[in-house]
């Protein structure tokens, strides 16, 4: 499958892209210190499973690295690209880079929990 590349682009707190039909897929962050949390992905229904919200956590991680700053995963998109993209776990805090498989599907859980409000 090969995914559209968007053109993204980032505020101090927002990574998004505007898509064909208007809509906006997004990628909310903070910076504390030399940590950038991702806070919450949104990629509107109809455009979903096309890779976006990969293409947005990929640009973070971008921008992470060109300011030295570690990567905090804390929505469950973020925790599960991290999880499922081991070589890429360099760029995260320290309290996440060595995780166990169990421990990042256990994170997973809790974090889509949060946000459905199970």
């Amino acid at each position: 499958m090969s995914d559209q590349e968007y053109e993204i682009k980032h505020t101090s707190q927002v990574i998004y892209t505007v898509l064909p039909d208007a809509s906006k897929a997004y990628l909310k962050y903070s910076v504390e210190g030399n940590t950038m949390k991702l806070i919450s992905t949104y990629t509107p229904p109809q455009a979903r499973g096309k890779g976006i919200a990969r293409q947005l956590v990929e640009y973070a991680i971008e921008l992470a690295r060109e300011n030295s700053w570690v990567i905090e995963p804390i929505c469950s998109y973020a925790i599960y690209y991290f999880m499922k993209n081991k070589d890429k776990r360099d760029i995260l805090h320290d309290a996440y880079r060595n995780l166990s498989d169990e421990e990042w599907k256990m994170l997973h859980e809790e974090a889509r929990k949060r946000e459905t409000g199970e």
